[in-house]
């Protein structure tokens, strides 16, 4: 069992699966999530950084630059690394979050991760009668404790320090309706300022305020466009 702490991606994972059922929410928000995860993952440890074009500084315009591309040592992470090392020309925040979202068995391969840890555990599950899934219902509950009860601190409390990947986590959980998922709605409604506040940037230093104002627009543009995708496909 690892001992390793989670990854964004494994936290928005563990954010987005139903205890019991083990089966993700519905839309493919917590998708774009995952998305925004990675790239958000990446620039916290230095391979990648948010450049702001001199023509276009909207903050869905901005661009990610290669830092570089030493191998973190986990699988997915890396592999997301090389796709943006090996593109041949810049793409947006946004882009990336749509394209590292759209990775091979990208749920699956976090939820493994997850299941070696000893926090998920793999079953398969019949769907309609005639088709099987596999479905990750939780076995250890701590983590995801934890993991809420750091969430809960942050919008339920009082407190300007906020870490940097904290920050991370509420503006991807706000934009993907992830906090809604795990929190009384209602208590997040009277919350409203204050979610606000951590999102734009106010509880933490410059670089973490650029980097989640980088995210926020990312994630609200690949959520849009995979709604509408979904949409169109129907």
């Amino acid at each position: 069992m690892s001992t390793t702490p989670m990854t964004l991606p494994e936290e928005v994972l563990l954010l987005a699966l139903r205890d019991k059922e083990g089966t993700t929410y519905a839309g493919p928000s917590y998708q774009v999530a995952l998305g925004g995860a990675l790239v958000a993952e990446l620039l916290l440890r230095g391979r990648i950084e948010v450049a702001v074009p001199k023509n276009n500084r909207h903050v869905r315009h901005r661009l990610v630059d290669l830092v570089s591309r030493e191998p973190i040592g986990d699988p997915v992470l890396d592999e997301a690394l090389e796709r943006i090392a090996d593109a041949k020309r810049r793409a947006s925040v946004a882009t990336w979050v749509s394209r590292l979202s759209s990775m091979k068995r990208l749920k699956h391969r976090l939820a493994e991760r997850l299941v070696d840890r000893g926090v998920l555990r793999a079953r398969d599950a019949t769907v309609l009668l005639f088709f099987t899934r596999t479905v990750y219902p939780q076995r250890d509950p701590k983590p995801e404790r934890e993991l809420r009860q750091r969430l809960r601190r942050a919008i339920f409390g009082a407190t300007r320090a906020v870490a940097p990947r904290t920050v991370v986590l509420v503006a991807l959980a706000h934009q993907t309706g992830l906090l809604q998922a795990n929190f009384d709605k209602q208590r997040l409604k009277e919350r409203k300022k204050r979610i606000a506040q951590i999102i734009a940037g106010d509880v933490v230093g410059e670089a973490t305020k650029e980097l989640v104002e980088a995210m926020q627009g990312a994630v609200v543009a690949a959520a849009v466009a995979t709604t509408m995708m979904t949409t169109a496909t129907r």
